[in-house]
């Protein structure tokens, strides 16, 4: 689950609910073979609903800033 947290995730068994599902069709060529596989999106681990309840504020990773400089001299 992209953005969740370390410490949150769902395990075998869990009933998830993904409302506004984006689903994508994912398809690599790497040293000669094809791999292809389904990917399902949601806006935010928030979003989903495990075992009839929604995540707690936990479940969401704290954002990052990330910066760079291409033009700094190294």
């Amino acid at each position: 689950v992209y953005n969740a947290a370390p410490a949150w995730g769902v395990t075998v068994g869990d009933a998830l609910g993904v409302p506004d599902p984006v689903l994508t069709q994912h398809l690599h060529l790497h040293q000669g073979q094809t791999f292809s596989f389904l990917g399902i999106r949601v806006s935010s681990p928030l979003s989903l609903v495990v075992n009839g309840k929604r995540p707690p504020g936990s479940a969401l990773a704290p954002p990052r800033l990330a910066l760079s400089n291409p033009s700094a001299p190294p």
